[in-house]
């Protein structure tokens, strides 16, 4: 009786074994035809520590990537410097910024593009018209790119209509370079003379369109209207925040009035640019044969880091 309950209870563990084995079976097999089927996509990421200044290292196995309530495979986890994610930086200056307070940074910004590594690529746009007018095309001739700021119009620049069209313009036309980081820096206020409300249709399709074109925005507010301390223009420095904050970027600095100098700000942004990493994960593909936007989370182990990723990213079609 005693052997014959011992036999029943290794029956039952092997039973229990061999059911677990088949399940971990067509577990394993099934994460690797998800695997097969994925695509790999590619994101710029930024982690700072304390107080915004840099953090330790921060290894591969750490980082993880939801996407709803699915974990991601990462692939992929470089430090973004030197030949690993090159850089084009574009500085989009929007037209309606006042003259005199443009005129007093102009030294600030020159300096700051002529800072830059010799293989980062500089653009100088002016939001103008609802276009992103090119005074100066991606260069590593910086010292060409620092001699293209000029003055805005400041009032006179009633015909710019929206700054949020003018990024969507820039995000359009924007010469795409494999494997480079391509991030845009906005200085404005943030006011969008065609909706100057809460609700932005412009606003929020600018931030489709710099997301399908894979782009980060940083934002750098500056007093652009008589608007700009006012309650109108915490809506507009909301837009910012929400801009920056969808595509994976920072506002710099919270202030619309007008600031002493833009050194501390443009070195703040500098930080940012140097803490970055290139996040590759793999993703099932959109049914959309021109693909489609789609929510991810970014987080890592590490708990005094700030991750700084974009809220949503373009997933490739079939």
């Amino acid at each position: 009786m005693h052997s014959h309950r011992c036999l029943s209870f290794v029956t039952l563990i092997a039973a229990l074994l061999l059911t677990s084995a088949f399940a971990f079976a067509r577990e394993r097999k099934s994460d690797n035809k998800d695997n097969a089927a994925s695509v790999p996509v590619t994101v710029t990421v930024t982690v700072l520590g304390t107080h915004d200044k840099p953090a330790s290292p921060i290894p591969q196995q750490d980082v993880i990537v939801h996407s709803g309530n699915k974990v991601l495979k990462v692939t992929g986890w470089e430090h973004a410097q030197g030949p690993q994610g090159p850089l084009q930086l574009a500085l989009l200056i929007d037209e309606d910024i006042r003259t005199t307070l443009i005129g007093e940074q102009l030294n600030d910004i020159a300096n700051f593009i002529q800072n830059k590594a010799p293989s980062t690529e500089v653009g100088v746009y002016y939001a103008e018209y609802g276009s992103a007018y090119v005074a100066a095309p991606f260069t590593t001739d910086h010292q060409k790119a620092a001699q293209a700021l000029h003055l805005t119009l400041g009032l006179h620049a009633g015909e710019s209509p929206s700054i949020y069209l003018s990024l969507s313009d820039l995000a359009k036309h924007w010469p795409m370079k494999p494997g480079a980081r391509r991030e845009v820096v906005v200085f404005g206020s943030g006011n969008d003379p065609l909706n100057p409300g809460v609700v932005d249709p412009y606003a929020d399709a600018s931030i489709e369109d710099v997301l399908k074109a894979g782009l980060t925005v940083e934002a750098i507010p500056i007093a652009g209207t008589r608007y700009s301390l006012s309650f109108r223009g915490d809506i507009s420095a909301g837009k910012l925040i929400e801009l920056s904050e969808q595509t994976g970027g920072e506002t710099i600095a919270g202030d619309l009035g007008a600031p002493v100098s833009l050194a501390p700000y443009l070195n703040q942004l500098d930080d940012i640019l140097h803490n970055q990493y290139l996040l590759t994960f793999l993703i099932q593909p959109s049914d959309k044969k021109k693909g489609e936007l789609r929510d991810i989370k970014v987080t890592t182990e590490e708990r005094e880091v700030k991750v700084v990723a974009p809220k949503q990213v373009l997933v490739p079609g079939r």
